[in-house]
């Protein structure tokens, strides 16, 4: 894994090896130093080693660092997740073991020509597989699920409607369009819970529109269940969304939930059964979807219930994880 320290992918590898580990897979881990919680993936048993990932065909340091583990370990299966730990994974194949990439997004898969396997978290993922010329059978839908860990303190609200959104502060999250929304629902407060460049520019797109003391900015955030369970509703407003952790956990917290028609809520959600969906880059439309909530609570709480049932049908931890050992399994004997 050669990801960052904050990051969808990133987050749900370090839900799932713990969990596959709970479940007896023994598993090896190199990785960035800077990822978190790699304490807690020694604790359970994964053995860790770190590297930089730099460039793949100048960073031997890494490749050392690789072939080092991989000695140690001797895996019957190497997963790579995403591109650059694809490329680092390429230098191994020939030797008997098996390949596997994983991709939560619409990655070129030259990165990947070596792999035994694809995986993608979404189903639409795998028809692009197919649609590039990888082959249906070596295609796999795996999907993520969601932190569920019950908060261990109760965080602290105001007394008006509250609406959490949650992602790296991005043009294709549309935190911009949210923002246009809010200042047409004058009931609720925004939680924004996020961090990247366009920090500032939201900030002072909040201000011109008068509504800067009802948005709390609060930065990149661990306790997720925590804040799901003090919000009302939740909010998807992206652009462009793959797959959507942030749809998975607030459908795991059985949160009421407007999205936008991003790829990945179209693949888990339902408009009217288990949440409000509305055209991408529509303010008017975010807004009024987000006031119908508001004013009916009812509906909020039946959909919150709708899309908790589907996510402990096809989304909990329980049945991602036999999904994930189903498929090991099987690519052992192929």
């Amino acid at each position: 894994m050669a990801g960052s320290a904050q990051g969808g992918a990133e987050a749900f590898c370090l839900r799932l090896l713990p969990a596959l580990a709970r479940r007896g897979l023994s598993q090896a881990l190199v990785t960035r130093p800077h990822m978190p919680k790699l304490d807690e993936l020694a604790a359970a048993s994964i053995a860790v080693d770190t590297a930089r990932f730099a460039t793949p065909w100048m960073d031997w340091q890494t490749m050392n660092t690789i072939r080092e583990a991989v000695a140690d370990f001797q895996p019957n299966i190497i997963m790579a997740w995403m591109n650059r730990a694809a490329a680092f994974s390429r230098r191994l194949a020939g030797r008997g073991i098996k390949m596997v990439g994983r991709l939560g997004g619409y990655y070129d898969l030259k990165y990947y020509r070596h792999c035994d396997a694809l995986i993608g978290n979404t189903a639409d993922l795998v028809n692009y597989f197919v649609r590039e010329g990888w082959s249906a059978d070596r295609s796999f839908y795996l999907p993520n699920f969601a932190d569920t860990i019950a908060p261990s303190v109760c965080l602290p609200r105001h007394a008006v409607p509250l609406l959490l959104a949650l992602g790296r502060l991005h043009p294709n999250k549309g935190f911009d369009v949210l923002l246009n929304a809010l200042a047409q629902i004058p009931q609720a407060r925004l939680w924004l819970a996020g961090d990247g460049d366009l920090k500032s520019a939201l900030q002072d797109q909040a201000a011109q529109l008068g509504i800067l003391d009802r948005i709390d900015f609060l930065g990149w955030r661990t306790d997720i269940t925590a804040l799901h369970a003090a919000a009302d509703i939740f909010l998807c407003p992206s652009r462009h969304e793959p797959l959507g952790n942030v749809i998975l956990e607030a459908m795991a917290a059985g949160k009421g939930i407007v999205s936008t028609a991003n790829q990945g809520a179209l693949q888990l959600l339902q408009d009217g059964h288990n949440a409000l969906i509305t055209p991408i880059d529509d303010a008017a439309a975010l807004a009024r979807a987000v006031n119908d909530l508001i004013a009916h609570p009812q509906r909020a709480a039946e959909f919150g219930a709708a899309a908790q049932q589907t996510y402990l049908a096809n989304y909990s931890e329980e049945a991602v994880c036999a999904r994930y050992l189903e498929f090991f399994n099987n690519l052992l004997k192929t």
